[in-house]
């Protein structure tokens, strides 16, 4: 087994802990984020040696870069870089306060973006690595009541698909993680509920209301799904989406099947605005 070593946004709680625990134990090192002191005491004590702990807030953009680069620092090259740290706000677009608005878009997309830039240096310097991107299955397919989620979403689908290509040249791979529903905290402390407005009443968009309150049954081990992820660094070329559960297949290929049979009537009226020869 090839080991290797792996930075890691957000190892405190969910996917990104579940990487950091399975890694560490197969005999990995990993350089892992987190924002609260005391969350990965536990690991610190078991893998001291393999384990480097930086502190990040994924929302100070400027911070970014200086995390990023000390991991490089400190453990040299860096194989696999996983940007995982995130957080879902759900609710009608019209109940978000502009403060829910940015944060959500500066830690799911600003945030995501700028560990890759920081990355890249460090990555063509050693002419090779691979940047894993977590995702979601809400990068493929949009539902009422998690506009600003999807927004986030779909930006990162966009910037990393046109990364991977950028890259390339470099030895440098890219993975975007497509994930469906899975029993981890997410619906605990990374799920946020906007403030409802009563005009949302009873409409599509009211429907993520329930998810604080009932368990919402999930078909994702996160086990598994880190064991898959963990996996896919070791396929050759890297596979540009892995698709994890398969409420995400069938919500991914729904949604572009429905998204091409809405386009592919139009071609004969897409053509009739091209210039004239």
């Amino acid at each position: 087994m090839t080991t290797r070593t792996w930075f890691i946004t957000g190892v405190s709680s969910g996917f990104g802990r579940e990487l950091a625990e399975q890694l560490l134990a197969r005999g990995d090192r990993v350089a892992g984020t987190v924002r609260q002191d005391g969350s990965v005491d536990d690991l610190r004590a078991e893998y001291a040696e393999r384990f480097w702990i930086g502190h990040l807030d994924v929302t100070d953009l400027a911070r970014v870069r200086d995390v990023v680069d000390a991991a490089f620092d400190a453990l040299g090259r860096i194989d696999v870089v996983v940007i995982n740290a995130g957080y879902g706000l759900f609710g009608a677009a019209e109940e978000f306060t502009d403060e829910q608005v940015v944060h959500q878009i500066t830690t799911n997309l600003l945030g995501s973006i700028q560990t890759a830039r920081a990355a890249l240096p460090h990555l063509r310097a050693q002419r090779g690595g691979r940047i894993i991107q977590l995702s979601s299955v809400a990068g493929l397919a949009a539902h009422p009541g998690a506009s600003l989620y999807h927004a986030g979403k779909w930006g990162v689908e966009g910037f990393m698909e046109a990364l991977a290509a950028e890259v390339a040249p470099f030895g440098i791979e890219v993975t975007i993680v497509e994930p469906g529903g899975a029993r981890t905290s997410f619906a605990g402390s990374s799920l946020q509920l906007s403030e409802p407005l009563a005009a949302y009443d009873n409409t599509p968009a009211a429907a993520v209301r329930v998810f604080k309150d009932i368990a919402v049954p999930v078909p994702g081990d996160p086990v598994k799904v880190a064991a898959k992820i963990i996996d896919s660094a070791s396929q050759e070329p890297a596979p540009i989406r892995l698709v994890l559960g398969s409420d995400s297949y069938q919500g991914a290929t729904t949604a572009l099947r429905k998204r091409l049979a809405q386009i592919e009537p139009q071609r004969a009226g897409a053509a009739e605005t091209d210039a004239d020869a």
